[in-house]
């Protein structure tokens, strides 16, 4: 069922997008798991630890930011220096939506040093509050990890990803664009509009099944009037026929009598 939810938020490195003879990898620099509520943001517990907590995506049994990099790294963005499909603000840009089997969408931008943000949405979620939510994301990311997510290592070895630290920031990200609906006054006026016609075909639905009684209670008249009619044309008949039978007696009454007083008068 496709919904307007956010699900969660990473932010990773994309390793070799510009060479066509080495594999294009990515490193996971930060996630946040906003649909499980995942409200582990120290940095103190082992990389082990880390492991054995991992959440999986949705019941599926599999770790949401690895089905993510995956995805990044077989369509991943490059970006170069003067790239008109980039960002004037950091060169962030050339943001792609991947839509899902199972009504969720995979949206990411990244910038010329292969620092990539992404979020995962419900397919109703607008992709541009998405794109805004994700340009706001890097520019505070730059800001505050930038150095460490240019250093950390390749590959890197936590599930919490290499830049620990950030996850506080998307908590707090995906916490503001949680629902669309208060971020954009355009998507609050859609969604009051959707809920109106919700209630306008629950209304028309309600109406339809009256109306359906209505006639069902006509044809039940209908049907009690036709019986109705019947049982006087047979109470008519009945009642014919019982005169009949009355006048028949009476007359066979002064029949008998006519006769047995003509018995006793005449000798």
């Amino acid at each position: 069922m496709m919904d307007n939810k956010l699900r969660c938020a990473l932010v990773l490195r994309i390793e070799n997008a510009s060479s066509q003879s080495i594999e294009t990898t990515t490193t996971l620099l930060t996630k946040y798991d906003y649909a499980g509520q995942d409200n582990d943001i120290t940095t103190s517990s082992s990389d082990d630890e880390e492991d054995n907590n991992t959440k999986p995506l949705y019941g599926k049994g599999l770790d949401y930011s690895v089905l993510v990099q995956e995805a990044i790294a077989s369509d991943p963005i490059l970006i170069v220096l003067g790239d008109n499909s980039a960002d004037n603000n950091g060169n962030f840009g050339g943001f792609k939506v991947i839509q899902s089997d199972s009504s969720h969408q995979l949206i990411y931008g990244a910038d010329d040093r292969g620092i990539c943000v992404a979020v995962i949405t419900g397919q109703r979620y607008p992709s541009r509050i998405a794109i805004t939510m994700l340009k706001e994301l890097y520019t505070q990311f730059q800001f505050h990890h930038g150095e460490a997510a240019v250093m950390a290592p390749k590959g890197g070895s936590s599930s919490k990803g290499a830049v620990k630290e950030a996850t506080k920031l998307l908590r707090d990200f995906c916490d503001s664009y949680a629902d669309p609906t208060n971020v954009d006054s355009s998507q609050k006026v859609l969604s009051q509009v959707e809920n109106v016609k919700g209630r306008m075909q629950d209304n028309i639905a309600n109406m339809l099944h009256n109306t359906e009684n209505a006639e069902a209670l006509a044809e039940r008249s209908d049907q009690l009037n036709e019986q109705a009619d019947i049982f006087r044309i047979k109470s008519t008949a009945l009642k014919k026929d019982m005169w009949w039978k009355n006048i028949k007696t009476n007359i066979l009454l002064l029949i008998i009598a006519a006769v047995v007083l003509l018995i006793i008068v005449v000798p």
